[in-house]
């Protein structure tokens, strides 16, 4: 009888757990579960962020850092008003937007919570234009404004940490914490039980971010053609897409193009 009990109040628990947690994405509807505060994910952001733009190389050309700046601050505004306009802009509490450009000839570029963004050189070669550049800011702020990566780190507190409250693993586990933070970000590659999140993350986010370019004033279409150059532009043979975090490329252009029509509702309103 005992055992029965106990069954049932940890049932209740972790029920109650789950309801508290889980919050709705805007513009997809899909159900997320987050236990992370957003305060703690700023906070460790900020500081994760000054430690990698004070072991980095910005860009010094000037033409090119204004171009980021640019764009981020036009996606920041499309984001801004999108929260005005459905009365939720608490949901930007605590940010503080920044745009970089650091010296790196990978392909890439993030955005950490809080708003603070990274692209870096080499991504310029791809992205070509400023609406290429809006396609890939507007995707990786998406995964901020949709809490991506405190949705991982709940998943990875959980399965890693045995459900510790984040305070309570910065307090026992710092080094493990913020490894864990930094995985949750993309920074680092993970084979298991958190790989399929990754890739409906990635598909959320070019859902979010084609709808913030397109409030930003840059064309949608654009969305689809930088994603060709970026698949071109790929040296390495692609592996099968049940082991990559991120959509088959072919996969993605073609959900892109399902969504140019919803976006071209929000474009130059």
């Amino acid at each position: 009888m005992k055992r029965s009990f106990t069954t049932k109040v940890v049932v209740l628990f972790g029920l109650f757990l789950l309801l508290s947690g889980c919050t709705q994405v805007e513009i997809t509807g899909r159900k997320q579960f987050n236990l992370v505060p957003d305060s703690l994910m700023n906070s460790m952001s900020f500081q994760s962020y000054g430690e990698f733009i004070s072991q980095n190389k910005l860009s010094n050309d000037f033409s090119q850092t204004q171009m980021v700046k640019r764009v981020g601050a036009n996606i920041q505004k499309a984001v801004e008003r999108y929260c005005s306009e459905k009365n939720i802009s608490e949901k930007l509490n605590g940010y503080d937007w920044e745009f970089n450009l650091v010296e790196d000839d990978s392909l890439n570029a993030w955005c950490m919570p809080g708003g603070k963004v990274v692209v870096y050189t080499g991504l310029l070669k791809v992205t070509r234009n400023e609406a290429g550049l809006a396609t890939v800011m507007g995707h990786e702020i998406a995964h901020a404004f949709a809490k991506h990566g405190a949705e991982r780190m709940t998943q990875g507190l959980i399965v890693e940490l045995g459900g510790m409250a984040l305070s309570t693993a910065l307090s026992k586990s710092p080094e493990k914490t913020k490894s864990l933070f930094m995985q949750s970000y993309g920074i680092g590659t993970q084979l298991g039980v958190l790989l399929p999140y990754s890739r409906t993350h990635e598909s959320e986010a070019d859902h979010l971010g084609l709808i913030f370019m397109a409030m930003a004033g840059y064309n949608p279409e654009e969305a689809v053609t930088f994603w060709q150059r970026m698949a071109a532009a790929k040296q390495d043979a692609q592996q099968p897409e049940f082991l990559s975090t991120h959509p088959h490329d072919s996969t993605r252009i073609r959900n892109l193009q399902n969504l140019i029509p919803e976006a071209k509702q929000y474009y130059k309103r």
